[in-house]
């Protein structure tokens, strides 16, 4: 995955406010396709089910929180982690795409929509702690990777590589850049993913289901560009590590 970084300039002219923005439109451009809120949002719904608004809103919030503080972290010690173990990108999107792919997969082979809101419902009503266990997901799968899966991390980890480090001023501007997008784009997702049956109320059982289907099928097609982009890479840099 190759973005092109404009070159943020630490000249006088330049003011500071100018280069926030410039870095937070870079940032949320590149972001929002990969992290897509709505199309995220319809595949949280296929996985929670039929459960209350409240607990819409309690994982929405939840969510919206691990996401911020997680890819954050990675901004800020992403590239050193990696570095740190030896991992590189490519490894990375191989990785990540497999989970992807897996996650699709399973989404693709979901029971039909009627008959799991109807497990979800007899699950609720059996058991009180359905809650406390659609919590324990907050992270897994819910924030990482449906929200913010293998693909955002190579975009942040590539974004802040290209930060400007002209000065420390500048450096910490194009840092915040990044940090702004992030946040906005989380608080998308808690609006997307706390009202997340509105999206189709209006729609029919079937519909919904087919929608599921759809999108599940673009999450596999996902997770498989990503692990080709990742095979691709390493197979053009294995001349390279041959010799």
């Amino acid at each position: 995955m190759k973005l092109v970084v404009p070159a943020c300039s630490s000249r006088p002219e330049v003011s500071f406010p100018l280069l926030l923005w410039t870095t937070f439109l870079l940032a949320f451009s590149a972001l929002l396709p990969i992290i897509n809120p709505v199309g995220s949002a319809l595949i949280f719904l296929g996985l929670v089910g039929d459960v209350p608004q409240s607990v819409f809103k309690s994982l929405a919030r939840r969510i919206a929180i691990n996401n911020i503080i997680f890819l954050a972290v990675i901004e800020a010690i992403g590239s050193l982690i990696l570095r740190f173990f030896g991992i590189s990108l490519p490894i990375i999107q191989l990785a990540g795409g497999l989970v992807i792919t897996s996650i699709g997969w399973s989404l693709l082979n979901q029971k039909d929509a009627d008959a799991t809101a109807q497990n979800k419902q007899e699950e609720a009503e059996a058991n009180d702690d359905t809650t406390k266990v659609l919590e324990a997901k907050s992270f897994y799968p819910f924030t990482f990777p449906i929200t913010s899966g293998p693909g955002t991390l190579v975009v942040v980890l590539t974004l802040s590589a290209h930060t400007t480090r002209t000065t420390l001023l500048d450096y910490g501007l194009s840092r915040g850049g990044v940090f702004l997008a992030i946040v906005v784009l989380s608080i998308l997702c808690y609006f997307c993913y706390a009202y997340a049956p509105r999206l189709t109320r209006a729609v029919s059982p079937g519909t919904v289901h087919g929608i599921l289907r759809v999108m599940a099928f673009i999450v596999l097609s996902i997770g498989v560009q990503i692990m080709w982009n990742g095979l691709s890479t390493l197979y053009a840099q294995l001349p390279a590590r041959l010799h």
